[in-house]
């Protein structure tokens, strides 16, 4: 690790903002001195409330809308772009729309002089899945269009309410025994909210960071069936026996996850699709910039299930 950068502040511009990162990522930064201005699709709508009586500047905007962005950029030193389509593939060419999307706002952090903007995207080579290809070329046009560049890439984000820890979680809590797909063997190296944060906040202070590739992951690789059994212990269940069916696809397994809990099948598809190939960091020299120490997976699942507003409520 390289010495701690000296953290720099000014003024950010977060898209996503109601989503799982983006509604963590503003008060982060905004407790470390950033004037935060948040990017949100219906200024108006209950998602945004929050974010307005929380004191962050709204601006109205959807990145399909090219005009509609007009002035998100004015004044800003950094953009974090933390927008995809995951879950909402069924309308369209969601490929195309993620392109046109990261055109539209690369060219007006350009035109409005943003200085940088970092993007979280996924592990993973050669990914089988439409969407964690078009999660890359997003990143691809971003840089070719846009300011210089960050490009963050993790595997699984585990903090409470995310889509994958949720996953695990309802897996373990509803059945008494799993089907075992093949893709359960593959490796993968989940990082923890806190952390993924952390690397967020700290991109502008790093200079080196700037038009490259930074994957981040926590300590643990672990397969995905390791994963099921160090959540069942937290939740201090047994860990559930697992039937091998090595040829059932991701395709099926998200089918089933669909019906099995509440994620949205469009949620779990991509989710699963991504466990296809290993999901590990080969890069560790980006990370290496950063003044991080990650937390290991037991203690992120731990801190997930503290903040888990489910679990809170079963218990009352």
């Amino acid at each position: 690790m390289d010495a701690a950068p000296q953290l720099m502040a000014g003024r950010a511009l977060v898209t996503g903002a109601t989503g799982f990162i983006g509604a963590r990522l503003a008060p982060a930064l905004a407790d470390a001195g950033w004037q935060v201005r948040c990017m949100v699709r219906d200024a108006a709508g209950p998602r945004a409330g929050p974010l307005e009586r929380a004191g962050f500047e709204l601006h109205q905007g959807d990145v399909l809308q090219p005009e509609s962005l007009t002035g998100a950029g004015k004044d800003v030193d950094v953009a974090y772009y933390l927008i995809h389509s995951m879950g909402r593939a069924g309308s369209g060419d969601f490929v195309a729309s993620e392109r046109a999307a990261a055109t539209a706002f690369a060219r007006m952090a350009r035109s409005e002089g943003i200085g940088r903007v970092v993007y979280l995207g996924g592990l993973g080579d050669r990914p089988q899945s439409k969407h964690l290809r078009s999660r890359h070329e997003t990143a691809m046009t971003l840089a070719a269009q846009g300011p210089p560049l960050t490009y963050f890439r993790a595997g699984m984000v585990v903090g409470a309410q995310s889509e994958s820890y949720r996953t695990l979680r309802y897996l373990v809590q509803r059945l008494p025994a799993m089907i075992a797909p093949a893709w359960l063997q593959n490796e993968t190296q989940p990082i923890g909210i806190d952390d993924t944060l952390e690397y967020l906040r700290q991109a502008p202070s790093v200079e080196a960071s700037a038009g490259r590739e930074v994957q981040i992951g926590g300590p643990d690789v672990l397969a995905y069936g390791q994963m099921l059994d160090r959540m069942a212990t937290v939740l201090g269940v047994r860990p559930r026996p697992r039937i091998p069916v090595p040829l059932i696809t991701p395709w099926l397994s998200s089918l089933w996850i669909g019906l099995v809990t509440p994620v949205d099948a469009g949620v779990a598809r991509p989710l699963i699709e991504g466990l296809a190939v290993p999901t590990v960091v080969t890069d560790p020299s980006g990370a290496r910039l950063f003044d991080i120490e990650p937390i290991g997976f037991d203690e992120s699942l731990r801190r997930a299930v503290a903040d888990d507003p489910e679990i809170s409520a079963a218990a009352r």
